[in-house]
């Protein structure tokens, strides 16, 4: 009896923790320049920091479910506030003849969802490599490279999403050669992507770090 307790006591602890980060997301995505941090020469994305540090925290499968609600809302953002790009997110929008699909779906959703997923994986198997579970360093390393991780793999697998899947629209519409797309891809992992994984890293491991004290 005394386990069913502390079975369901759990259970309910990571829905209301669920539930927070949800409305994390939400309140990122909605309210303006929430979920952005103004770096000078760029705003750097955050959105997927309650991701990342949400799938530490409560494991793969309510990681990738947040993650599923960050795809969620970019689908909303770029489906009512589009831009000339917002076709690659939402299946509909559309720009003269170019129209969002079942492609747009998978851009948007496919690499939030998996943010969660490899952060989780990165974090425990950094942990475990280096067997030092109470080891504080090698907590805060391995929150680092799980924020760095979950960053990176939203920049890498959207942009290159968009190159493969909408290459010659997207170029199109960004008013650029389609045969120097893909330079201009690498420019934005580079310029965009490269600072946000460093800023993942310091506010996951800052964050991380606190709130696993707190649920220990």
């Amino acid at each position: 009896m005394e386990k069913k307790m502390s079975t369901l006591t759990t259970k309910t602890k990571d829905m209301v923790t669920t539930a927070m980060f949800v409305a994390i997301i939400l309140a990122m995505s909605f309210v303006p320049y929430l979920g952005y941090i103004p770096l000078g020469f760029m705003n750097a994305t955050i959105i997927h920091i309650p991701v990342i540090i949400g799938a530490i925290l409560l494991g793969p499968a309510r990681g990738a479910f947040l993650g599923g609600i960050f795809g969620l809302t970019s689908m909303i953002n770029n489906t009512f506030n589009p831009n000339l790009t917002s076709f690659v997110f939402s299946p509909f929008y559309s720009l003269g003849n170019v129209h969002g699909n079942f492609k747009s779906l998978i851009i948007c959703f496919v690499p939030r969802i998996l943010i969660g997923v490899v952060a989780y994986y990165v974090y425990t198997g950094i942990v475990k490599l280096v067997k030092k579970k109470n080891s504080g360093k090698s907590s805060v390393a391995a929150l680092a490279a799980a924020g760095a991780a979950g960053a990176l793999t939203n920049t890498l697998l959207v942009m290159n999403g968009i190159y493969f899947l909408f290459g010659s629209s997207y170029a199109n519409a960004k008013g650029i050669a389609t045969d120097a797309l893909y330079g201009v891809i690498l420019g934005v992992i580079g310029t965009q992507g490269v600072p946000e994984a460093i800023v993942a890293a310091v506010l996951t491991a800052a964050i991380g770090k606190a709130l696993l004290h707190i649920r220990r």
